[in-house]
C-alpha cells in the first residue's frame, strides 16, 4: 500500500528501485480525488492489457509493469520498472523508458501532454487518444527491450 510503504521509510532515493506486491483495491482507495482514482483504475487496465505483466508498486506511489536491471559505463547500476504510471495530484505521470526520441508521430496523435526525460505528463486521461497511448506504451517497452532485458515481474 502506498501510504504504508511511505510510513515504513520507503521515501528515500533508493526506494524508487524497490518494488513490492501490488494491492489494487488498497492503492485505489489511497487516491483521494475520485476522478484521479477513476483514471488510475483505467490506467491499471490499459497497462496490464498492453504489457501482459502484473502490476508492482515501486517507491510507494508508482505502479510498474515489468522491470529491468541496468548498469551504465560509469558503474552505476540498479533496477527499475519497465513502464508504468503514478497518479499525482496535479497530473498523471506515465513512465515510458528510456525516452521519446523515435515516438514523435505517436505523441502528435496523443493529445494534450508534456514530456520530461522519461515521463509523459497528462492532466486528464479523457483528453488523450487511448489508442495512441497504448501504442506509445508498447513502443516504449519494445525500445527498452532492445537495450536491456525486460522481465515480467
Amino acid at each position: 500500500m502506498a501510504t504504508e510503504a511511505k510510513a515504513a521509510g520507503a521515501k528515500t532515493v533508493d526506494a524508487k528501485t524497490v518494488s513490492a506486491p501490488f494491492d489494487r483495491a488498497g492503492f485505489l482507495d489511497g487516491i483521494a480525488d475520485p476522478l484521479r482514482r477513476e483514471e488510475a483504475d483505467r490506467l491499471l487496465t490499459i497497462f496490464a492489457e498492453v504489457t501482459g505483466y502484473p502490476p508492482r508498486l515501486w517507491g510507494g506511489s508508482m505502479v510498474g509493469f515489468g522491470r529491468y536491471a541496468y548498469r551504465y559505463d560509469s558503474g552505476h547500476s540498479g533496477e527499475s520498472l519497465a513502464t508504468g504510471f503514478a497518479p499525482r495530484k496535479a497530473e498523471l505521470s506515465v513512465y515510458i523508458l528510456p525516452g521519446y526520441a523515435d515516438f514523435g508521430d505517436i505523441l502528435a496523435r496523443l493529445g494534450p501532454h508534456r514530456v520530461g526525460k522519461a515521463c509523459l505528463y497528462l492532466k486528464r486521461l479523457d483528453r488523450v487518444d487511448e489508442g495512441a497511448l497504448r501504442e506509445l506504451i508498447r513502443a516504449g517497452l519494445d525500445d527498452l527491450a532492445m537495450r536491456w532485458r525486460v522481465l515480467p515481474e
